[in-house]
């Protein structure tokens, strides 16, 4: 893999820390801006909503500039909206920096993500898009729980300070490594890219990939409750979950990564029926630490291996008619997921049901795409990308 993918991985371990540690700084900012811990958790879904916005209209407005260049304005803009989240007592004016922080992350993952595939050979997508995500899973592994521990030692505010700092050699490296690439043809073929969205193909990739972040976001938001809450450990194992859960994600997206090229189709049906057994038995055996403690791993590697699979389906049914906007159109179906999750995690906690609650409708996620996917095989559909 060329070394400049993994400066992009830099930047995305940066934007990926901001988007998951709230999961473990939820209660403290509930706490400190007056708000209730669902009513907190809709930062989450904030920042989803703005990536499903920004994605596809970033990506757009890219086009006229060069990639290095498109790449460098998202990710300064994103620097500085966590310098006001850090300094606001407002939480209408932190939902604001989430929401902008979020476009920002989108039109610089969706660039990032066709730079990322341009710079390998076509049939090498999904190692690719394996190593790009390793600055996700690198996040959840050190960024979040170093985010909770920052939490827990000055505050919530300090890990939003700490995302800014990251964000800068990030920066630095982008405009030094990263090859500055052409500007796009401007908005007629851009609108003909819109069309690759008439593909069965695509839509089936992209609503799976959907509900399986969506059960994703849905327990992982409220991880930090259920661990306290339901398994009885104290806020300081919050950090060392959330490391369990990168952990397991950055094997689940490394092994993803080796398969999606090659033999896609086992890793998304045998990985989906075991992650939808595994979000149940979670459910089951939340009351109990060693489960949860094994279950969190398993979830984390299950979840990105299926996830990151899809992302590269994506990518490979939309190359060749919209080359320039794949990466959005991947960047906002998850991040539908990703909004979607958290917003009917918080309804069933705010409805009483519990902080187990969340567990089992990311199950009833997972249970939902299986009968997607086997109904578009079952009518005669394409597969979600080629074996």
């Amino acid at each position: 893999m060329p070394f400049a993918l993994y400066l992009l991985g830099l930047a995305v371990f940066a934007q990926g820390t901001s988007e998951f540690m709230l999961s473990g700084l939820i209660p403290d900012i509930a706490r400190d801006l007056s708000v209730t811990v669902p009513a907190a958790g809709h930062l989450t879904s904030a920042f989803a909503v703005g990536m499903i916005v920004g994605a596809p209209l970033m990506a757009l407005l890219s086009r006229r500039f060069s990639r290095r260049s498109a790449l460098l304005v998202f990710l300064v803009a994103f620097l500085l909206v966590h310098v006001v989240g850090a300094l606001t007592t407002s939480f209408a004016v932190l939902l604001v920096t989430r929401v902008v922080g979020a476009l920002a992350n989108a039109g610089f993952l969706a660039v990032a993500l066709v730079t990322a595939t341009d710079m390998v050979e076509p049939d090498a997508k999904g190692r690719a898009t394996s190593a790009l995500l390793g600055g996700v899973t690198a996040a959840c592994v050190a960024g979040v729980p170093a985010g909770a521990l920052l939490g827990e030692a000055w505050g919530w505010r300090s890990a939003f300070w700490a995302v800014a700092l990251l964000s800068l050699p990030a920066v630095l490296a982008i405009a030094r490594a990263v090859p500055a690439g052409a500007p796009g043809r401007g908005s007629p073929r851009a609108l003909g890219e819109l069309r690759a969205l008439r593909d069965p193909q695509l839509l089936v990739t992209l609503l799976l990939g959907a509900l399986v972040n969506g059960a994703t976001f849905c327990t992982f938001t409220y991880l930090s409750p259920v661990v306290t809450h339901v398994t009885g450990l104290g806020s300081g194992w919050v950090p060392a979950m959330l490391a369990l859960f990168g952990v397991g994600s950055f094997v689940g997206v490394t092994a993803a990564g080796r398969l999606a090229d090659v033999r896609p189709m086992p890793v998304l049906v045998f990985g989906s029926l075991a992650l939808l057994a595994g979000w149940a038995l979670f459910a089951v055996t939340a009351s109990r630490p060693v489960a949860v403690v094994v279950l969190v791993l398993v979830q984390g590697a299950l979840s990105f291996g299926v996830g990151s699979t899809l992302i590269a389906r994506a990518l490979y049914a939309a190359s060749e008619e919209a080359p320039h906007l794949a990466g959005g159109f991947a960047t906002a179906a998850f991040n539908v997921g990703g909004a979607l999750g958290p917003w009917v995690g918080g309804i069933a906690i705010s409805a009483g049901l519990g902080y187990r609650s969340p567990l089992w409708l990311s199950a009833a996620l997972v249970a939902a795409a299986l009968a997607v996917g086997g109904t578009a095989l079952g009518l005669g559909g394409r597969r979600p990308g080629p074996a």
